[in-house]
Parts: structure tokens; C-alpha cells; sequence
């Protein structure tokens, strides 16, 4: 029997989970330089397609996922991946659209260990306001210091996320979506520079 998700759905978890899979890697790799993954989010049906298309090529059975009340999207998520629902301490993947959470959910969520750095957490941030300011970042994959064209959401982001001064090699990885399929990442290791 043909499950009415597959239906609905024509997100292709194997191809279009490959494609998401490399854009993401791609932003990880050239922090802050945008990729576009709405190709893929538009094959996604319902309130959060992008968030989706990221749930769908980072999550599985083994991982944990958080998405601080949205029910929605927690049923959405589960449904199509089968991660677990996890408490905003120990889940793999936090989901939020809101900059009122940030400062919660930054300093609480884990950040590995020095054995373990790679059990940390990654907060996907739906941000769709408008870039207003500039922001200088350097780190690995970026050549020197980059100045880029950033929202209010990001910069909080990464002030809360600095002030939590994690010891090397801990830390958690920022990955900002908009509605339309934009998608860039702010690994642990990018810092932004002293204006």
C-alpha cells in the first residue's frame, strides 16, 4: 500500500538527499557563502518544505532532533525521517524560526566534548528578515576575513554563540535557511572579526 506521504511528497530521499547533502557540505566548506537548496524544498509539501529538505538529508533513526514547540513541524520531521524526539540538551539537530529562542537554546544545547567533539549539536534557523548590517568573519575555508551583508538574527546568533567560549574542538554549527531555499552555514571554527 502506497503511504498517502509518498504521495504527497516527491522530495526523493535517495537523489535529492544526495544534491541537499552536497549543498550543505558546500556550505560548510565556504562558510557564509549562500547555496540554494529550493529546488529540492519545493518538492516538499506543507509549513516548513525547507526545514524539511534539511531534515530529510541530515536525520535518520539514529539522530535526534529538537524543534522547541513546534508541534507542526516535530510531526512533519518525525514522520518523514524517523529521528527521535529529543530534549533541547542532548537532541543532534535543533529547528527554530524564532530569534526570542536563540539565546535559550545556544546555551543549551551540547557542544561535544574534547574527546567527542563531533557529539555536539547543529541549530538550523529559519531566518527571513532583511540583511541591515555588516559582518567581517574568518576561519577555515575562508581565505583571510570575509565581510558579508548579515541580519540582525545572524548577528545575534553568533554573539551568543561566542560568549560561550567553547574550548577547542568543541563548539555547535549554525546553519541559516530562508523561506525561499537560501541556505548558509557558520561552522564552529568562523569567527567573526573585531569591527
Amino acid at each position: 500500500m502506497i503511504s498517502t506521504l509518498s504521495k504527497k511528497h516527491s522530495f526523493d530521499t535517495v537523489f535529492d538527499g544526495q544534491k541537499v547533502y552536497r549543498l550543505i557540505l558546500e556550505a560548510m566548506s565556504n562558510p557564509l557563502r549562500p547555496v540554494h537548496i529550493d529546488e529540492y524544498a519545493n518538492k516538499l509539501y506543507g509549513d516548513h518544505p525547507v526545514f524539511l529538505a534539511v531534515a530529510m538529508t541530515l536525520l535518520d533513526n539514529e539522530v535526534s532532533f529538537h524543534t522547541c514547540g513546534n508541534q507542526v513541524l516535530f510531526d512533519e520531521i518525525a514522520s518523514l525521517t524517523l529521528a527521535k524526539r529529543e530534549n533541547i540538551e542532548s537532541a543532534d539537530f535543533v529547528f527554530t524560526n524564532g530569534e526570542n529562542d536563540l539565546k535559550r537554546i545556544i546555551e543549551n544545547v551540547k557542544s561535544g566534548t574534547s574527546a567527542d567533539p563531533h557529539k555536539s549539536a547543529t541549530i538550523i534557523i529559519m531566518d527571513d528578515s532583511e540583511a541591515v548590517l555588516e559582518l567581517t568573519f574568518s576561519g577555515p575555508g575562508i581565505n583571510g576575513s570575509k565581510a558579508v551583508q548579515a541580519t540582525r538574527m545572524v548577528e545575534t546568533a553568533i554573539v551568543i554563540r561566542d560568549a560561550q567560549h567553547y574550548e577547542y574542538p568543541q563548539g555547535i554549527d549554525l546553519i541559516f535557511v530562508s523561506g525561499k531555499g537560501e541556505l548558509f552555514a557558520v561552522p564552529r571554527l568562523t569567527r567573526r572579526e573585531a569591527e
